[in-house]
């Protein structure tokens, strides 16, 4: 069984102190991050230790870390490589960049290169349509993406290299990602970045307002009132 360092016994405990004593199962979810951000996937040892510091059995613990695609339970490459292959990417060729990636890598969805570096998996919708087809790198966006664009990514990535990713941050592996994702901030220089949305998400605002179209009555100025509030009037 692996053994947990110190220092993720201790921010362990410090996961569990931002709750209160009475809801400290609500830090299973950054704790699962955490055994990740060490161990690369949740193995057993991990939910095993999550339950003990809980104070839940591993059945327990083990429901949470099955229902969640993004918790690994078998050991995954240092770099996730997800491939948008639903309806609105594969119509823009999703699939042929999958598939593309899938023949020159040797593995198929969820198996891990060789040589440890990259895995691979089918993404069943990555929520960046206007982007199309997309694939993520430890969930962060690559967009527009085509075989050969997406082919000199992993190139990049099993030459030890971290290519810029379109939006976002300067790429991390998983681990580094996984211990962000438990609550602890990334200290390396451009691990933060800022950014809006782009023309293609901000396109059906920008044709709204040439057409003048709005809908009626509404005041941007004015929150928008909850269903309960609405019944109270």
């Amino acid at each position: 069984m692996s053994v947990f360092t110190e220092e993720t016994r201790a921010r362990a405990r410090e996961i569990i102190a931002r709750y209160p004593a009475d809801r400290s199962r609500s830090a299973l979810l950054p704790l699962l991050h955490l055994v990740q951000s060490e161990e690369g996937y949740v193995s057993p040892a991990g939910v095993e230790f999550c339950a003990e510091v809980l104070g839940l059995n591993k059945a327990q613990v083990g429901a949470v870390a099955t229902f969640y695609t993004m918790y690994k339970r078998k050991p995954t490459g240092d770099y996730l490589v997800s491939v948008c292959t639903n309806t609105m990417c594969n119509v823009l060729g999703g699939q042929e960049v999958y598939d593309t990636l899938s023949e020159h890598l040797g593995v198929g969805h969820d198996e891990t290169t060789e040589d440890g570096k990259i895995t691979l998996e089918h993404a069943e919708c990555l929520a960046a349509c206007d982007y199309g087809p997309v694939m993520t790198v430890n969930y962060d966006f690559f967009d527009n993406v085509d075989p050969q664009a997406a082919l000199g990514v992993v190139e990049e990535l099993r030459a030890g290299g971290r290519p810029m990713p379109t939006r976002g941050a300067r790429l991390c592996t998983l681990k580094e990602m996984a211990i962000q994702l438990a609550g602890f901030a990334d200290e390396r220089a451009g691990a933060v970045a800022d950014g809006g949305p782009g023309e293609p998400t901000l396109r059906g605002v920008r044709l709204a307002e040439q057409h003048g179209i709005s809908v009626p009555g509404f005041d941007p100025n004015t929150p928008i009132r909850s269903k309960e509030a609405e019944a109270q009037k």
